[in-house]
């Protein structure tokens, strides 16, 4: 928005409660590195809430907990909340730059097919492409270059980013003699309520039947969902995740940056994958899987720990040899000389 806020108004939007002037003005929020006079500024624990009181930062959105960790007044205003990270998501909301369109805009240069369907205020920006008999629910908005192929269903309330590539064919070739050959894609793409896809990812038609992404899930930038997948309901997918084809995953599942899973496989309610991690195995629901091939955490950095003490355990094991040679040799010498006495007794 455009409106200079009162700390007492923006207390009152928020639900939280004031300490310092209330006619404070706040013209934005900002980092604690980068902030200026009128900027509310976000502190959630006592290293953050001592940087905030030092910065150039009218006021500062912070617990009620750390508020009494202070042992001396501040002249910076605060504003108190249970949650101070939820609040401050609300507070972004109400900063958030008015729209370029208004909701329920077309701009002239997308293409709309024939048979789509376009719910109320749907809101579709330039370069748009919308094919044949896809359908697109109340109140989503589509970016720039969003590309929907043919046949795709979108919920309600969604939001895809410029260059997402909805129902594009999968990656199916054959080899027939000395070429390749296509496999066509006859299915679809069915997107739910509330889901936001990011920049450049992708999500691919079925074979046969429908590629599914579950209400409420968001994608990052330059995610690809393969054909067939079926994605549950309030997932979150950080960049370069990818997900090969016919993978079921369940509700609440989060997978890290560059995460990856292989074809065919399933992935529990509520499991997590960390960066970089690569699945080749069904995961269990809850489960936390790390590393490439994907392992159980609490395995995983069991073998991490045994691989930070190969060094002292191969320098152990080299003094271990040396000394064994040592008594080796000593050995040999006694027994040599044991054997000379023999001898000479003789």
């Amino acid at each position: 928005m455009s409106k200079t806020w009162t700390l007492k108004t923006l207390a009152e939007a928020l639900n939280a409660t004031l300490q310092g002037n209330e006619e404070t003005p706040v013209i934005g929020l900002a980092d604690i590195e980068a902030a200026e006079p009128g900027d509310l500024v976000f502190a959630e624990n006592e290293k953050f809430l001592g940087l905030a009181l030092k910065s150039q930062a009218s006021a500062i959105l912070t617990s009620s907990a750390l508020a009494t960790t202070l042992t001396e007044p501040t002249e910076k205003a605060l504003l108190l909340t249970e949650n101070p990270r939820a609040t401050f998501v609300e507070a972004l909301g109400i900063f958030v730059p008015v729209a370029m369109f208004k909701p329920g805009t077309v701009h002239p240069s997308a293409f709309v097919g024939k048979n789509v369907r376009l719910g109320e205020r749907v809101t579709i920006y330039p370069g748009v492409f919308v094919g044949d008999n896809c359908s697109v629910g109340d109140d989503t908005i589509l970016f720039a270059n969003v590309v929907l192929y043919s046949e795709v269903t979108v919920g309600q309330r969604c939001i895809f980013h410029s260059g997402a590539v909805i129902g594009a064919d999968g990656f199916g070739f054959i080899p027939v003699g000395r070429g390749i050959r296509k496999v066509p894609h006859l299915g679809t793409v069915e997107i739910g309520d509330d889901v936001e896809i990011g920049a450049n990812s992708c999500v691919d038609r079925a074979k046969t039947g429908v590629t599914k992404i579950g209400s409420g899930t968001k994608m990052d930038n330059l995610v690809h969902i393969a054909h067939n997948c079926k994605i549950g309901q309030m997932c979150l997918m950080a960049a370069q995740t990818g997900i090969a084809g016919s993978v079921i995953a369940g509700d609440g599942v989060f997978f890290a940056g560059q995460s990856g899973v292989i074809d065919h496989l399933t992935i529990g309610d509520g499991a997590r994958l960390a960066a970089k991690t690569v699945v080749i195995g069904d995961v269990a629901a809850g489960e936390t899987m790390i590393g490439f091939p994907a392992r159980p955490h609490r395995a995983k950095m069991r073998e991490y720990a045994m691989v930070a003490r190969l060094p002292k355990t191969l320098q152990k094991i080299t003094e271990l040899e040396k000394r064994l040679k040592t008594l080796e040799a000593a050995l040999e010498v006694k027994n040599e000389a044991k054997n000379s006495e023999g001898v000479s007794e003789e």
